[in-house]
């Protein structure tokens, strides 16, 4: 029998990636980026998104100079302690037979989330260019 938990779809976003893909002065503040991108990230946490019905979990996976984002209700901020595309690797493998859903551009991690058997999408999914 499937719990409400483990039917829920993990959305484990590549903040660098999804913050970089809009080129809106973000290198001025990365810690700012990843506020606003957490905030529009909370939006989606009920509702979902196309194809992909509510509730989401939603993590966003923040590094470097993005550090001390705090998590919201609806989006958890993890901070990688390292490579943020590693962390994103391990939240996929330890996400098991859940569904999962990466957020991220990069070609790569793209390839290793897959591997695990994660879905991918762009960032426009989460973040509409204007």
């Amino acid at each position: 029998m499937t719990t409400p938990r483990e039917a829920t779809t993990l959305l484990v976003v590549d903040g660098a990636n999804v913050v970089g893909s809009v080129p809106d002065g973000w290198w001025r503040d990365r810690r700012g980026a990843a506020e606003r991108l957490r905030d529009g990230l909370a939006d989606l946490a009920r509702p979902g998104l196309p194809g992909r019905p509510g509730p989401l979990e939603i993590v966003l996976v923040v590094e470097g100079a993005a550090r001390g984002v705090d998590s919201v209700p609806g989006v958890r901020v993890d901070e990688a302690p390292g490579s943020g595309d590693d962390r994103v690797v391990e939240l996929v493998a330890g996400a098991r037979e859940r569904p999962c859903l990466v957020v991220t551009a990069d070609r790569e991690l793209r390839r290793r989330v897959t591997g695990l058997g994660a879905e991918v999408t762009g960032p426009r999914t989460v973040r509409p260019r204007s």
